[in-house]
């Protein structure tokens, strides 16, 4: 059992939370709304998550440094635009060797920084260390314990295969990669192609156009990832074909309906 320290508490960090919990883990979950605390303390339910159930083990705080404070994995679930405030407000209460899993998927639009190096830039301690968890996985469906895979990715192979036993169940399957540069950018760049994709649909272009539009946006986002320093393999496994698959076509995807909205 691992004690096990959740930042954010939005469909994803709250699908997470309660896998987690159901993997025999202690699990606090932090809100930055005082309200959102109290509801999800009582009611034991998500509005976005209609038919799961919060299991009355999961705590919750509106207090940083309680979500911080003695964790072995601290994750970092809020929104891609709020890492960077969250990570300096946690910052303070961060302690050394603190195993920190982020599963916010973009690019900062001031620095072109991914969602890990944001993290580092705000929590400067070196001995901190970073794991991007990232794939094809719609909040919606880990909730009702769908099956799932899903891309552990960091250079230290040994923090890969910790992160992936933590996570690992019966129905959220943990590979491990070396390639966290490649794993975040397929992640961020498949939304903008899951964009084009629902305005493909929005205007009626039919499935050959959005075929070959995710085929040649898969290829330019492995030539600009290659370029970046990532490995061109990533791109055809679970946080690149994969998250751009599941992006581009369900009804769950925000940038998909965007698309669509903008298409008609």
């Amino acid at each position: 059992m691992s004690n096990i320290g959740v930042l954010g508490a939005g469909t994803w960090g709250i699908a997470l939370a309660r896998m987690l919990y159901h993997n025999g883990h202690h699990v606090t979950v932090w809100s930055a709304l005082p309200q959102e605390v109290k509801d999800l303390s009582a009611t034991r339910k998500h509005p976005n998550l209609p038919g799961m159930e919060i299991p009355a083990g999961i705590s919750f705080t509106e207090r940083v440094e309680e979500v911080c404070r003695q964790k072995d994995i601290l994750l970092f679930a809020v929104p891609s635009p709020f890492v960077r405030s969250t990570a300096k407000a946690a910052a303070p209460y961060i302690s050394d060797g603190q195993i920190i899993v982020d599963v916010a998927k973009g690019i900062e639009a001031d620095t072109l920084f991914t969602m890990t190096q944001i993290i580092r830039s705000e929590i400067t301690n070196p001995n901190v260390k970073l794991v991007a968890l990232s794939g094809p996985t719609h909040a919606e469906e880990v909730a009702l314990d769908l099956p799932t895979g899903i891309l552990a990715a960091c250079e230290d192979r040994s923090l890969a295969e910790f992160v992936q036993d933590a996570f690992m169940s019966e129905n959220f399957r943990v590979y491990t990669s070396p390639d966290p540069v490649g794993a975040e950018l397929g992640s961020a760049l498949k939304n903008v192609i899951a964009l084009c994709a629902g305005i493909t649909d929005g205007l009626g272009c039919g499935d050959n156009t959005k075929a070959m539009l995710m085929t040649r946006g898969l290829t330019e986002t492995a030539r600009l990832g290659v370029s970046l320093g990532a490995h061109k393999d990533t791109f055809a496994g679970l946080a690149g074909v994969g998250d751009l698959i599941v992006t581009c076509t369900s009804m769950h995807s925000r940038n998909r309906r965007a698309g669509i909205l903008i298409g008609q």
